[in-house]
């Protein structure tokens, strides 16, 4: 996979539609060609963004915190990810299936490229999720709205419809896609929690040139690419033999195998054991003594993370502490594609404030409640979180100092431990 066509794509569809459809038009491609180099990567990122947003920052403000596990999160990203695969050539055998009704050609290939380039803007858009229900919701219905009109445009240029009946072959497209994601969501999503998606654009309108910085994030997202080729050969080899069973288990096979990738950032990654984690839950912080502690390893999903949990509280009462540190081991591939939405935050509000920003090369979250309530964030090494909330406390000081009385380099020295390469 050629990462930097892909991201010239990105930007060209996005930013200069007009003149990018005929030269997609123009392309030879295959199904298997399009989910390899394009679909099985940016299908991802709304993904990724959501298990960021829900089991790494958490939501919440006024008093109410919110996080879902590790495991429960690593669950959701994946089924919505493999459900979003499905959808892709649900709507476009929509597509080309309605296509005589609205004086089109019939092709299922050019189809699934009217879909696929068009669905960008909300792949894209996804990396919105982190940055909570108001703006990134408002990115989430701009990057929809604009999808739609990138389908119009595509499904003439792709599909040969006429401009005058476009506007109708959009519209049933876009409306049964919808209502069998509605479907699949009621059936399947709901039930186990799954939330929306949400988005940003964050690429400039530049020239096509794309260079990436093998040591930075978007490096990182090269090497992903690497394992999406390797995986995608597996679904070429399918479609040949022309046999629909094989074919959608290579598309299961390389999707899991390329979202592994992308977890792990191109790594397999063994999380730090029980005992390794105890030694940074200390017996007392900010000057009270642990009352509860709670240190286990699993493997949600066949992806590996640890966890220590610690309560901290005077026998009298009073403010109390709640300590939380999370080796995301196989999954800390995600934080590349944090590093790479160049995740920034700043809400104020009458009741009190939450942001997010980067200090000394971490990632960092804070939120206060004026009722006495905060929360602090950091994540160290692209691995660990480490995570104190407090209640009955002064102000935000008293949260970040139990959060610096940690051993922080101490466990950030630990982030190599357990990764095998490639």
């Amino acid at each position: 996979m050629d990462f930097n066509k892909l991201i010239a794509r990105v930007k060209n569809i996005l930013l200069t539609p007009k003149t990018e459809w005929p030269v997609i038009d123009a392309e030879p491609e295959t199904i298997a060609g399009l989910y390899k180099n394009y679909i099985l990567i940016l299908a991802a990122v709304p993904s990724v963004a959501m298990f960021i947003k829900s089991s790494i920052l958490g939501s919440g403000m006024f008093g109410v915190s919110y996080h879902v596990g590790i495991g429960r999160g690593l669950t959701q990203m994946v089924v919505g990810y493999a459900l979003t695969l499905g959808l892709v050539y649900v709507a476009a055998l929509i597509a080309d299936g309605f296509a005589p009704t609205f004086g089109a050609q019939k092709s299922q290939t050019q189809a699934l490229k009217a879909v696929t380039y068009s669905w960008t803007a909300t792949w894209i858009a996804g990396i919105g999720m982190l940055l909570g229900l108001g703006l990134g919701s408002l990115l989430i219905l701009a990057g929809f709205v604009y999808a739609i009109y990138l389908l119009n445009r595509g499904l003439q240029q792709t599909m040969k419809c006429p401009a005058d009946k476009a506007t109708g072959y959009t519209a049933v497209t876009v409306i049964l896609t919808v209502i069998v994601a509605v479907v699949v969501n009621s059936l399947i999503l709901v039930p186990i929690g799954l939330s929306a998606y949400g988005g940003a654009n964050r690429f400039g309108a530049s020239d096509g040139t794309v260079t990436v910085d093998k040591t930075g994030a978007l490096g990182a997202l090269a090497a992903i690419g690497q394992k999406a080729a390797e995986a995608g050969k597996k679904i070429e080899d399918a479609q040949k033999t022309g046999d629909a069973n094989a074919q959608g288990k290579a598309a299961g096979e390389a999707a899991g195998q390329i979202l592994g990738a992308v977890l792990g950032g191109g790594d397999s990654v063994e999380a730090l054991a029980p005992d390794a984690l105890k030694p940074f839950v200390p017996d007392t912080l900010g000057g009270m003594p642990r009352t509860s502690i709670e240190v286990e390893r699993n493997a949600p999903i066949g992806i590996q993370v640890s966890n220590a949990k610690a309560t901290y509280r005077n026998p009298q009462g009073g403010a109390e502490l709640r300590l939380e540190i999370t080796d995301t081991g196989g999954a800390k591939g995600v934080m590349a594609l944090a590093g790479f939405a160049g995740m920034e935050q700043d809400k104020q509000t009458d009741h009190g404030y939450e942001k997010t920003y980067h200090q000394d090369g971490r990632m960092v979250h804070e939120e206060w409640d004026n009722g006495g309530s905060g929360e602090f964030t950091v994540v160290l090494g692209d691995r660990f979180v480490v995570q104190v909330h407090g209640s009955g406390v002064p102000n935000i000081e008293a949260v970040k100092a139990a959060v610096g009385a940690l051993n922080l380099s101490g466990l950030e020295a630990l982030k190599g431990q357990g990764v095998k390469k490639g």
